[in-house]
């Protein structure tokens, strides 16, 4: 049974199309960082932490609560580093994530107490097969005994009661994620005794009827790797699902159908140490998924190994990659939402996966260069992220961190941008990577319907080289559009096929009048060059190329807030 949230402490509440953190009775936009792996086990080393992160415009820290450091005798917790680290926190008025790196940490289990690790009789380990049927130990404890889940569940209940304690009154920690990448590394599945056991039982009847169940709503990736269940349960038209079989005979033999198999049982895993927390303090629960990497995803042209490969042990088999993710949702419920790092997959695909079934997104680890900073719009823009977090935030400056720009005009623009999260389909956002030494340019035109008018987001014209660039742009509706970022231009053209003409009704420079409500007030009135005479809404960079062109018509950015106003010309006869 869940405990009772007071009214002001950290909640999720739905919108029209996604989920909002809501803080102290307030929408919040998280403009967040993760820490360094072991970072938030000191409070002396965070004291040199704290005003980096508020000079760089980081709102919330993400960062590790041990198991090994809370509970080192079994029985005994310890909370005093914790609190250190939460009166730091709230010292500099910054939020906090923390990552329960319990039972897993990145596919194993180094962050378990030594009275843990040293117990394997009590706490037996995964076992992984090797060429020429050799089966070595793992680093991981095994999920198919009861005494793990049942320790780290107390732990992990404790640890939430404490904050309930220490923390109910001043929402400092807004969030809880649950373990770490979880899943099995070296192996398809866990080849012990106890799991082998499992392996060769009947597949749990609630796993079977629900896939039959939801399986015009299964995302795509688990689809298709149920062909042999689909022939065995559903091409047959029977109404009743195949019951009574082992893993193999109903879903086939190969590394998806282990996959599945250990999906399922650290989906229940991790249900039940979140239960333990929510039983006491339902402050929002999360996991969080180390991605599989394949060709028709990559972002770039890293070995696939670096992305942990495309088979499942290659990347932790069992995490709630896009394969598993329903059996997730389905058998985690105590989770409120599962969160993708994505460090070397297309950003915008994966966002629009960690979205299925309306799931709100977040972002808990990243890219923190220009090049992941500038796909931040996409997940806040176009699909209501609740925030993002590039990894390593304390180890990089804030005057050579370029999070820092981004997210001081994010800060700015927070209330507009949570207005506008609440509407399905009310922005877009976007960003231009550097043009390649050959001239070809991978980022393509961002082009959308809205009433009335499409409007093509476009690179910024320049007489010379194009810059990068990043942004969103918000329909307000009656043809009026606010531009944030830098970087891009705007164009639009009337739908209506009577339309004969269509152009920059007003086009203003704005600057925030009120971050507490997103009150704008208007600097300029932009006209002539800055729409190259009305065929762009010009949104420039801080120092574009003039190229040796002698004339300087080319802005550079200030507030990098616009908003803009179209209209056309109708002048058919009727």
């Amino acid at each position: 049974m869940l405990s009772t949230l007071p009214p002001n402490a950290p909640h999720l509440v739905a919108t029209e199309w996604s989920k909002q953190l809501v803080v102290n009775g307030k929408p919040f936009l998280m403009l967040a960082g993760e820490l360094q792996n072991s970072s938030l086990t000191s409070a002396e080393y965070m004291d040199t932490v704290w005003q980096k992160m508020v000079d760089t415009n980081v709102n919330t820290l993400l960062g590790c609560v041990t198991w090994e450091m809370i509970e080192p005798v079994e029985g005994e917790f310890h909370f005093d580093v914790l609190d250190s680290i939460i009166l730091g926190a709230r010292k500099y008025s910054m939020h906090l994530v923390l990552l329960w790196f319990g039972s897993f940490k990145n596919g194993i289990s180094t962050y378990t107490p030594g009275w843990v690790k040293t117990n394997p009789k009590r706490f037996p380990r995964a076992k992984l097969r090797k060429a020429g049927g050799i089966l070595t130990t793992g680093d991981v404890i095994s999920i198919f005994h009861p005494e793990g889940v049942k320790a780290d569940a107390r732990a992990f209940g404790r640890l939430m009661e404490h904050l309930k304690e220490f923390d109910e009154k001043h929402s400092t920690v807004l969030m809880v994620q649950v373990e770490n990448e979880t899943g099995i590394l070296g192996d398809s599945r866990d080849a012990s005794e106890g799991a082998n056991k499992v392996f060769g039982s009947h597949v749990p009847s609630d796993l079977v009827a629900f896939l039959r169940k939801d399986w015009d709503s299964l995302h795509p990736d688990l689809k298709a790797n149920l062909i042999h269940f689909q022939t065995q349960t559903l091409a047959s038209g029977s109404n009743t699902p195949v019951l009574g079989g082992t893993w193999e005979t109903i879903f086939g033999k190969g590394p998806h159908t282990d996959e599945l198999f250990m999906a399922y049982h650290y989906a229940k895993y991790l249900n039940t140490v979140a239960a333990a927390g929510k039983a006491v303090y339902p402050i929002p629960h999360y996991t969080n998924v180390w991605m599989n990497y394949v060709a028709e995803d990559a972002d770039n042209d890293f070995p696939i190994v670096a992305g942990g490969g495309g088979l499942p042990g290659d990347y932790p088999s069992g995490g709630a990659v896009s394969n598993v993710l329903d059996v997730w949702h389905e058998f985690a419920p105590n989770l409120d939402f599962i969160a993708p790092d994505v460090y070397l997959n297309d950003y915008g695909k994966t966002c629009a996966k960690y979205r299925h079934r309306n799931q709100p997104l977040f972002i808990p680890e990243q890219r923190r260069d220009d090049y992941g900073v500038r796909r931040i719009w996409v997940a806040y823009g176009s699909y209501a992220a609740l925030g993002t977090s590039p990894f390593g935030i304390d180890t990089l400056e804030p005057d050579t961190n370029p999070f820092r720009r981004h997210y001081g005009l994010l800060k700015s623009v927070s209330a507009i941008v949570l207005e506008a999260q609440r509407h399905p389909d009310s922005s877009v956002g976007f960003f231009f990577d550097e043009i390649a030494a050959d001239g070809s340019d991978s980022s393509k035109p961002i082009v959308r319907q809205w009433g009335g008018y499409e409007i093509t987001i476009e690179r910024c014209f320049v007489f010379g080289k194009p810059g990068t660039g990043a942004g969103m742009v918000i329909h307000k509706g009656n043809g009026v559009f606010l531009l944030i970022g830098w970087g891009f231009h705007v164009r639009a053209r009337a739908l209506s096929p009577t339309a004969t003409f269509t152009g920059f009704l007003r086009f203003e420079e704005k600057a925030v009048q009120d971050e507490a409500t997103g009150a704008l007030k208007t600097l300029r009135v932009l006209n002539g060059d800055e729409t190259r005479s009305g065929i762009f809404a010009m949104m420039p960079n801080e120092d574009p190329d003039y190229g040796g062109f002698p004339i300087c018509v080319t802005i550079p950015a200030r507030t990098m807030i616009a908003e803009l106003e179209v209209y056309h010309l109708d002048e058919s006869d009727d």
